[in-house]
């Protein structure tokens, strides 16, 4: 770790795992928090820096409020080579601003960034500590199929572009089992956080 940064801890889980939950207990306990989907949803509102770029790619995707993540979504999952060309699209954007954030936060011991596909996208390698959000498959499911326009068949679709869990909590510094009740969760986070500064001191 260059001394001139802060440690920097990846946070990542995969869908209905409870991740933002667990990223706002870090926000909680001070921890700054850089989060790559609200990134994406930035560059995809209103007036964000990519509506005009994915609109030129995928036609009637947007609208005068940004991307309509639905008509995106239904354009590119399942067809490799569109969701490689929005990649190529999105994933220098959101670089460029975890850059920024990572500058407005060089004195802090410990920052945060939450990363959905830190694994399947090979970010680990720019992060010192990894901690995976987990849960048992019974809670992913009600969780995620209790989202509305949510489907079995969109949920496994989703489920196959990510690394399984128990591979996940293999590659894993820390693992947090949000499995518990919510106080439970949030104890784990506060001994971690704990950890992690002493570490460093």
């Amino acid at each position: 770790m260059a001394a001139n940064r802060p440690y920097i801890v990846g946070l990542t889980g995969s869908i209905g795992m409870g991740k933002s939950t667990v990223a706002q207990m870090f926000v909680d306990e001070g921890v700054p928090l850089f989060d790559a989907d609200a990134a994406v949803h930035q560059l995809q509102g209103p007036g964000g820096a990519l509506v005009d770029d994915i609109e030129a790619l995928f036609p009637g995707t947007t609208t005068s409020s940004g991307v309509d993540r639905q008509k995106l979504g239904a354009a590119v999952l399942g067809d490799p080579v569109a969701l490689r060309r929005l990649e190529k699209l999105i994933h220098p954007a959101v670089a460029a601003m975890r850059q920024e954030f990572l500058e407005q936060n060089q004195d802090q011991p410990l920052i945060l960034f939450d990363i959905p596909l830190l694994f399947e996208k090979g970010g680990a390698g720019g992060v010192d500590h990894v901690i995976v959000v987990s849960a048992g498959d019974d809670h992913q499911r009600a969780r995620v199929l209790s989202r509305p326009g949510m489907s079995e068949q969109r949920f496994e679709q989703i489920k196959s572009l990510q690394m399984p869990d128990a591979e996940k909590r293999q590659k894993a510094n820390s693992v947090i089992d949000t499995s518990l009740p919510h106080a439970e969760t949030r104890r784990q986070v506060q001994k971690l956080v704990e950890k992690l500064k002493a570490s460093l001191a």
